[in-house]
C-alpha cells in the first residue's frame, strides 16, 4: 500500500492511496480461504468447496469489502500516523475509473486537518460576577403576583357592566344559519372577559354587559376551526348574563401559603427569595459567560478550518433568515448567501467552539449519565403523554443525544475556565443586571 502526499497548504491535506492488484488479489484469498470452513455447497460437503469455486461464487463480493477495508485501514493507519483529526468528513473518490479487476486500485484522499490549539493561560482571563440580593420589594411583588394566579371572583355591585378581566356567568346557544349545532350550548358557563378562551370576537361583544341581560353576539368561525362543519362559517350566540363578577386577589396569608406548597407565609416568601436568587444568578452567569467568551476571542488565535467556517456562516443566515421570515415553514425558499457578518460570526464560533472542545478533551471533562438523564427528565416535560416514544426515540437517535450533550459539556469546560480565571464579584441592583442581559441580544 502506497500512500504519497499531494497537498499540505494550511490546514488542508492530500494523499493518493495505491493498493496494488497482489495486495488485493492477496486480501480476497485470505477472505475466501478464512470463510471456507464454514460454506455449505451442494454436491460438497462442509468446508470442503474447491476454492476456484469459492472464488467464482463468492469472488466479486469478497473483492468489493476487501477493497473497502483496505483502503479503510490505509486511512486509519495513515490519521494514527498522522496524528491528524479531519473537520469533517474526508473526500474519498477512485481516480481510476476504468479499472479492472488484475489493475491496481488508485483512491485520492482530500480533507482538511482540525488545527493545533495552543495552549491558553486562562489566568489571564479577567472576569466580573455580577450579585443581586432580591429585595423585599421585589419578594412582595412576586409575592402578589401568585396571589392573582389564586384569585376568586366576586360578584360586582347590582347593575355594575362587565369589564375587561370580570368573570360573567352565562347560558348560551349557538346557531349557524338559524339552526342550532352540536357544542353550541351550556348553562351557568363562568366565561372570564380577554381570557381568549371562546372563538376570536365573541368575548368582547359581552364586554359592557349587565347581569341579567340578554345578549346576541355574532361571531365567525376560523377557516381553520376544529369542526369541518363549522369552519368559516358565521354563527349566532343567544346569551343570557346572569352574574358579572370582579377579580379578586386571594389574601396574603399562610392559607395562599399552602396553596403553593409552602408551610406558611414566611415560608412561601423564602422560597420566592431562594427561587429570585437563582434566576438572578442565572442571568449573570449569562452574562459572563458572553464575557468570557468576549475574553477568549481576543487571547487565542490559530488557523481554522475553511470547511467548518463555511458550514457554521451557512446555518447562521439560514436561522436569522427564517426568523424574519417566520411564516416560511419548509425549504422551499430563494438561496441565502451568508455575509461578511455571518462569517465573521462564523469565525468566532469555530474558534471557541474548537477551543472549549480541546480544553474539555485535555482536562478529560465528560458529561456523565446522570447529567444525561437529567437533561432527557427536563426535556420530556414538554411532551405529555409520549414520555414513553420520546425516551424510546433518544435512545435511538445518536444526533438528539449529541444535541443535548454539547451544551451541558460547554457548560462544564466553562465552569473549569472561570475557577482559572481571576474573577470579582460586583454587587448591582436588579434593574443594572438586567439592562445587562438586554445587551447580550444586541
Amino acid at each position: 500500500m502506497q500512500v504519497t502526499e499531494t497537498l499540505n497548504e494550511g490546514l488542508k491535506r492530500g494523499y493518493t492511496i495505491v493498493l496494488t492488484a497482489k495486495e488485493l488479489a492477496d486480501k480476497v484469498d485470505a477472505k475466501l480461504e478464512e470463510a471456507a470452513p464454514t460454506i455449505e455447497m451442494k454436491g460438497f460437503r462442509k468446508g470442503k468447496v474447491p476454492k476456484a469455486l469459492l472464488k467464482k461464487q463468492f469472488g466479486q463480493q469478497v473483492l468489493g469489502e476487501a477493497m473497502q477495508e483496505s483502503i479503510d485501514g490505509a486511512m486509519n493507519e495513515h490519521f494514527e500516523k498522522s496524528g491528524d483529526r479531519p473537520a469533517g468528513q474526508p473526500d474519498v473518490k477512485m481516480t481510476n475509473d476504468d479499472w479492472k479487476e488484475g489493475d491496481d486500485v488508485e483512491v485520492s484522499l482530500n480533507y482538511e486537518r482540525l488545527p493545533d490549539v495552543p495552549e491558553t493561560d486562562f489566568s489571564k482571563v479577567k472576569l466580573e460576577k455580577l450579585t443581586v440580593k432580591p429585595a423585599d420589594a421585589d419578594i412582595d411583588e412576586a409575592l402578589a403576583n401568585l396571589a392573582e394566579t389564586a384569585q376568586n371572583f366576586e360578584p360586582r355591585k347590582k347593575g355594575s357592566k362587565a369589564k375587561d378581566g370580570d368573570q360573567v356567568v352565562i347560558d348560551f346557544l349557538g346557531k349557524v344559519d338559524d339552526v342550532a349545532f352540536d357544542g353550541g350550548q351550556a348553562d351557568d358557563y363562568p366565561l372570564v372577559l380577554g381570557s381568549n378562551s371562546f372563538i376570536p370576537g365573541f368575548e368582547e361583544q359581552l364586554v359592557g354587559a349587565k347581569a341579567g341581560e340578554d345578549v346576541v353576539v355574532n361571531v365567525d368561525f376560523p377557516e381553520n376551526y376544529g369542526a369541518e362543519n363549522l369552519a368559516g362559517k358565521a354563527a349566532v350566540f343567544e346569551c343570557k348574563v346572569k352574574e358579572v363578577k370582579e377579580p379578586k386577589a386571594a389574601a396574603l396569608d399562610d392559607e395562599l401559603a399552602k396553596k403553593f406548597g409552602a408551610e406558611s407565609l414566611d415560608d412561601l416568601k423564602k422560597q420566592i427569595g431562594e427561587r429570585l436568587e437563582a434566576e438572578y444568578a442565572g442571568a449573570a452567569r449569562m452574562v459572563m459567560k458572553r464575557d468570557l467568551m468576549d475574553a477568549l476571542d481576543s487571547l487565542v488565535t490559530f488557523e481554522l478550518p475553511e470547511s467548518l467556517i463555511t458550514a457554521e456562516a451557512n446555518q447562521i443566515a439560514h436561522q436569522l433568515w427564517h426568523e424574519e421570515n417566520p411564516d416560511v415553514q419548509g425549504h422551499d425558499h430563494p438561496e441565502i448567501t451568508p455575509t461578511d457578518e455571518h462569517n465573521k460570526l462564523a469565525e468566532r464560533r469555530v474558534r471557541l467552539g474548537l477551543l472549549l472542545a480541546e480544553v474539555g478533551q485535555i482536562q478529560k471533562i465528560e458529561v456523565t449519565d446522570a447529567e444525561m438523564q437529567q437533561a432527557v427528565m427536563q426535556q420530556v416535560q414538554n411532551y405529555p403523554g409520549q414520555e414513553r416514544e420520546f425516551f424510546e426515540f433518544i435512545q435511538k437517535n445518536q444526533q438528539m443525544q449529541q444535541q443535548l450533550r454539547a451544551p451541558i459539556f460547554e457548560d462544564k469546560v466553562v465552569d473549569y475556565i472561570v475557577e482559572n480565571a481571576k474573577t470579582t464579584e460586583k454587587e448591582v441592583t436588579k434593574e443594572e443586571l438586567q439592562k445587562a442581559v438586554e445587551e447580550l441580544d444586541a
